[in-house]
């Protein structure tokens, strides 16, 4: 029945934006950090947190042990798209939906197609010289022996993504908001809406329905014309398949 309406729902609009989390790559073999095999609930090797050794200030003072932490926790080059990301895809080759804001950092939503994608947090398949600002692709961070080294300078190589301390881009931020003003249809999945500013965008769409797609609660359920807790890439695959 829930399934029915979001398909009704996306069939009515005309302006749809997607704005997802963690939750949406977990079908792609992506753990997400709280939820089960996630970097929170797993035994920790270290006495340090994540959010510390995943850190700008970490990086710059232990890159040796950032680099190995990070390598093993938080690069996946083998996760291919799921159900839902192909259904974004899907949805924006129609020209329903006008873009997909996402907190995740792996890239698959540009794999599976999607070419309107606003990443607020960066993208680890992007690193760039902190010097120079040469960039290279996650296969020279995979292949490197400890710390990736520029080979243009010889300076520190560092990923393109918003570590714990460090500012979104502002601009990626602007457009976001911009997008979910003029949405018509609002869809947000796969995140636990707690983790601010990004969380903060859903105060600027004023637009007819407003849905979530999330396993768990979150605290803006009580503003959601529908909730459908189920996995994500599941209920947008089977909305999406008739179209």
């Amino acid at each position: 029945m829930e399934k029915k309406v979001l398909q009704t729902m996306i069939k009515e609009a005309k302006r749809i934006v997607f704005f997802g989390g963690a939750g949406v790559s977990t079908g792609s073999g992506i753990p997400d950090f709280r939820g089960s095999g996630g970097l929170y609930t797993e035994p920790s090797e270290t006495e340090e947190s994540p959010e510390e050794m995943l850190s700008g200030d970490y990086l710059r003072k232990y890159p040796e042990k950032f680099y190995r932490y990070y390598k093993k926790n938080m690069l996946y080059p083998n996760a291919k798209p799921n159900g839902a990301h192909k259904a974004l895809a899907k949805l924006e080759q129609m020209g329903k939906l006008t873009s997909v804001i996402t907190q995740n950092i792996d890239g698959l939503h540009q794999a599976a197609g999607s070419r309107n994608v606003i990443e607020l947090h960066g993208s680890v398949l992007r690193n760039y010289c902190i010097s120079c600002y040469e960039e290279y692709p996650l296969s020279y961070i995979m292949q490197a022996n400890g710390v990736p080294v520029c080979e243009r300078c010889g300076k520190p190589v560092r990923p393109d993504v918003v570590l714990y301390g460090e500012g979104l881009d502002g601009f990626a931020f602007a457009r976001a908001q911009r997008e979910i003003e003029r949405a018509d249809l609002l869809i947000v999945g796969g995140t636990s809406l707690t983790v601010y500013p990004a969380a903060g965008l859903i105060h600027h769409f004023t637009g007819k329905n407003f849905v979530i797609i999330n396993q768990t609660p979150t605290p803006y359920d009580p503003y959601a014309a529908l909730i459908i807790r189920e996995p994500i890439e599941d209920v947008l695959a089977h909305v999406t398949e008739d179209f």
